[in-house]
C-alpha cells in the first residue's frame, strides 16, 4: 500500500510536471514600428505623402497670400467706396476665408485617406512576415514591444527584418 501511494503520488507529479510544461507558452517580441519604418515601401509611401502635404501646403499660403492681399487693399480702398460696397467686399472676404477652411479641410482628409491606403498593404505585409517567423521558430505569441515593460523574451526584429530582406 505504502509502495501504492507513492507510486501514485509520483504519477501525479509527474502529470503535473508535464501539465505545467505544456502549458509555458513560447513568447517573443518586437517593435513593429520599428519594423514598418525601415520597410522600403513604408520609404516610399511616406516621401509621397510628405511630397503631397509640401504640394498642399504651397497651394495654401498661395490662398492665403491671395486673401491678405485682399483685406490690405480693401482696407485701403475703404474711405473711397460706398457703404454697400464695403459690406459686399467684407462678404467676399469672409466667403474666401470660409473656401480656404474647407478646402484645408479637404486636404487634411485627402492625406488621411492617402495614408490609410498606403499603410495597409504595409501593416499587412509587416503582421504576415512576424506569423511567418513567429510559426517558423515554434512561438505561440509575439508582443509589441514598445508597449511591454519587461522584454526577456526573444526579439523578432533581425529574423523579421531578413525574411523580408531588409
Amino acid at each position: 500500500m505504502k509502495h501504492f501511494k507513492s507510486l501514485l503520488f509520483a504519477a501525479a507529479l509527474f502529470i503535473g510536471a508535464t501539465t505545467y510544461m505544456s502549458a509555458q507558452s513560447k513568447i517573443a517580441h518586437i517593435d513593429t514600428q520599428k519594423l514598418i519604418e525601415a520597410m522600403p515601401d513604408y520609404i516610399k509611401a511616406k516621401a509621397e505623402i510628405d511630397k503631397l502635404k509640401a504640394t498642399y501646403q504651397a497651394e495654401l499660403q498661395d490662398q492665403m497670400k491671395e486673401l491678405n492681399n485682399k483685406i490690405k487693399q480693401y482696407e485701403a480702398e475703404a474711405a473711397s467706396q460706398t457703404d454697400e460696397e464695403n459690406l459686399r467686399r467684407k462678404q467676399e472676404v469672409a466667403t474666401f476665408d470660409q473656401s480656404i477652411a474647407v478646402y484645408q479641410q479637404n486636404q487634411i482628409q485627402d492625406i488621411q485617406k492617402k495614408n490609410e491606403a498606403f499603410m495597409k498593404p504595409i501593416i499587412e505585409d509587416a503582421k504576415k512576415a512576424i506569423q511567418e517567423v513567429a510559426k517558423a521558430q515554434g512561438y505561440e505569441y509575439v508582443l509589441d514591444s514598445a508597449v511591454l515593460l519587461v522584454s526577456d523574451g526573444k526579439d523578432l526584429m533581425a529574423d523579421v527584418k531578413a525574411h523580408l530582406k531588409i
